[in-house]
């Protein structure tokens, strides 16, 4: 089976923008190809994201906007399960930069986010964010850096993959509407 683990930095408070994604692509639980990108987001940034990620908008200004490299990265966020940690946040960002740059993929995705299945499989921890997970089974992290948090993630999933079922932790995002649907509906 196929999953892609992704993280995206974005710019300000909105949420709206990417100004950076790490994306890295497993296959038969062997992590198989990496990727990362700077991402002109053409919007303002907030001092703190900017102290936060290390992006600034002279480094964003000299990437390729989300819908330049959009051909690039498609590939890798088809016919997978897509992953992230605290899923939603990134699943929305992606919804959001497909929005405003008027591009049409498909209407929904699917997804699992190895934020909630660490709470699933390892209850006993103070928290589940993901420099507590990445700490905890001793992954190298350099945090709000996507690269880095993607292949994090990749790492967190292949390790509690083997004690949980993937099927009970992945959900379908509507791309549209922007939203988790409920179990059981499909557009």
């Amino acid at each position: 089976m196929r999953f892609t683990a992704f993280d995206v930095e974005t710019p300000n408070s909105r949420n709206d923008r990417m100004s950076a994604i790490g994306i890295v692509l497993l296959e038969d639980g062997q992590i198989v190809e990496r990727f990362y990108s700077l991402v002109d987001p053409e919007c303002r940034f907030d001092t703190f994201n900017i102290a936060l990620t290390g992006i600034t908008p002279q480094m964003a200004a000299q990437a390729p906007t989300f819908a330049q490299l959009w051909p690039q990265i498609r590939p890798w966020m088809e016919n997978t399960v897509l992953l992230a940690h605290n899923a939603p946040f990134d699943m929305a960002v992606l919804a959001k930069c497909l929005r405003d740059y008027g591009i049409t993929w498909q209407a929904t995705a699917q997804y699992a986010c190895t934020c909630r299945m660490a709470k699933g499989c390892m209850p006993q921890l103070p928290n589940h964010k993901l420099d507590t997970m990445c700490h905890y089974l001793s992954i190298d992290l350099q945090h709000h850096q996507a690269d880095s948090d993607a292949m994090a993630c990749a790492q967190i999933f292949l390790r509690l993959s083997c004690a949980a079922d993937i099927a009970g932790y992945t959900r379908t995002y509507d791309l549209r509407g922007m939203r988790t649907l409920p179990v059981g509906k499909y557009r």
